[in-house]
């Protein structure tokens, strides 16, 4: 279910998630560790499969835009399937979608949807689908922290914001929260080596 929200009607910036939630960002090194240190290692067949995944969305996208369901088939369901988020004992359960709208310098309207997927009330998957890649991202981290921050839980939260693309991570804890480097499929490297290995150490931490 899409539920239709004017840009007034949800948290559109950074700012204005600090405002509403009390919470702020903590740029130290040490508060977010779980994205840098100790990760763990791929085997040769995983690091295939990832190659695999980044040749066909590059493929595809080469092509046109991709809609949000498409991303999903191509690159999040794989990554989430290799990270064992499906399996027992996590349970997965879908936030209600929110539509935004984005205003650009050159006065143009760009329109969107960002949905939510929760892995066991720790874990928040948040998708967006839009036309302005070099926005989608960062448009969406605000909504993803609003997110995290409306749920009772007093446990350290954890985020992956991605359009399929792009990617960047997120953690909140308390009043605080970080963000990791963002990885991309357009660069010569595959960045979703280490979107995999960063998933793989968050799912240790709720284990």
């Amino acid at each position: 279910m899409v539920q239709l929200l004017a840009v007034t009607d949800h948290i559109r910036s950074l700012a204005e998630a600090e405002q509403v939630y009390g919470i702020s960002e903590q740029s130290s090194p040490e508060f977010f560790l779980e994205w840098t240190e100790d990760l763990p290692a791929l085997t040769t067949d995983e690091q295939e499969r990832l190659n695999l995944i980044k040749s066909r969305y590059l493929y595809h996208h080469q092509h046109g835009h991709l809609l949000e369901n498409a991303v999903n088939f191509l690159v999040v369901s794989p990554l989430l399937e290799m990270a064992g988020l499906y399996d027992p004992p996590f349970l997965l359960k879908s936030e209600v979608s929110v539509r935004f709208e984005v205003e650009d310098t050159d006065e143009k309207i760009y329109q969107g949807r960002i949905d939510a997927l929760v892995v066991q009330d720790y874990l928040w998957i948040v998708l967006v689908e839009a036309k302005r890649t070099s926005l989608n991202v960062t448009t969406a981290l605000p909504q993803a922290l609003a997110y995290m921050a409306s749920s009772s839980d007093s446990q350290p939260k954890f985020g992956l914001v991605s359009n399929g693309e792009y990617f960047i991570f997120v953690k909140l804890d308390q009043s605080q929260y970080g963000l990791s480097d963002d990885f991309s499929l357009n660069r010569r490297r595959n960045d979703l080596t280490e979107v995999l290995r960063i998933l793989k150490q968050l799912k240790t931490v709720w284990g």
